[in-house]
């Protein structure tokens, strides 16, 4: 799948907040990071609930572990095609 740039929302010039810094931290050492940092730092307000619910789903209470989870979560993305 060919990535979709969006220059309103990737352009993190000027931007604050935890996700702006954390994208200029991983640009600035080449570290690769998740492209929904983007959005999060785009739109902190509006991304604020989805932050906590997908925190509540893969670290909240369960009877499968985190990691578990996160295999589960990587495993779909690959059949998806999408980058995890």
């Amino acid at each position: 799948m060919k990535p979709m740039y969006l220059p309103e929302v990737e352009d993190n010039r000027g931007r604050t907040g935890p996700y702006a810094q954390l994208i200029d931290m991983a640009a600035g050492t080449g570290a690769p990071y998740s492209q929904i940092w983007h959005l999060f730092a785009f739109k902190p307000k509006a991304t604020r609930h989805l932050e906590k619910f997908t925190q509540e789903v893969m670290r909240g209470d369960s009877p499968l572990s985190p990691g578990l989870r996160e295999l589960i979560a990587g495993y779909t993305s690959k059949l998806n095609d999408c980058e995890f």
